[in-house]
């Protein structure tokens, strides 16, 4: 059952940080990315197919019909996951959306989880946080207050602007682990940093 905590947690982190194509859909953008780009992202430039994705996840800044948006985001689903296959963490990150959200691809709380585990693994904070969150409620992946505790702590090492609240989430979750658990997860956190002593975010 989710608490109020994991409710707001949830939100915040999702809304405000992990929902690029969905914050984009009110900019008018045309839905053709444009010969030039198009060719860029078919040579295989990640960069390029993530731009791709974005104009079609975002569209023309009109109204579109159900069925013209199922279509655009299939067609940014497919643009990110060639960005995310090259290693692209924003790729990654926004293949992830949606999956989550069901928009383009069938709705998969599993592969949306293995994908921010790519993010997070390669030290994008926001993608921590969000698999933090995903462990804490037990959405594609088991439940676990100590893998929620882990992620979190190691997105609150990371500088930015959301750096306070991934600190107090993971207070509030502290609140739910052992003495024990706290002393061996904080090991591990350190480990994690000491190997990764760059990793503050991604692309």
């Amino acid at each position: 059952m989710r608490t109020p905590w994991n409710q707001l947690v949830l939100t915040a982190i999702f809304a405000a940080a992990l929902s690029p194509t969905l914050a984009q859909t009110a900019t008018p953008q045309s839905a053709n990315p444009g010969a030039a780009l198009l060719a860029r992202a078919n040579s295989g430039d990640p960069a390029a197919q993530l731009q791709t994705g974005d104009i079609f996840a975002a569209g023309n800044g009109q109204a579109r019909s159900a069925r013209q948006l199922t279509e655009d985001y299939r067609q940014a689903a497919v643009w990110y996951r060639k960005a995310a296959d090259q290693g692209s963490v924003a790729g990654e990150i926004r293949l992830a959306a949606l999956y989550r959200d069901g928009r383009g691809v069938a709705r998969d709380m599993e592969q949306a989880a293995a994908l921010y585990r790519r993010a997070a693994e390669r030290g994008d904070a926001d993608a921590q946080a969000t698999l933090g969150v995903l462990y804490s409620m037990g959405q594609g992946v088991p439940k676990s207050d100590v893998e929620a505790y882990y992620w979190l702590d190691l997105a609150a090492a990371a500088k930015g602007p959301n750096q306070q609240k991934y600190a107090a989430n993971r207070q509030m979750i502290g609140a739910h682990i052992t003495a024990g658990e706290l002393e061996a997860v904080e090991d591990r956190v350190a480990e994690w940093l000491a190997a990764h002593p760059r990793a503050n975010g991604a692309e």
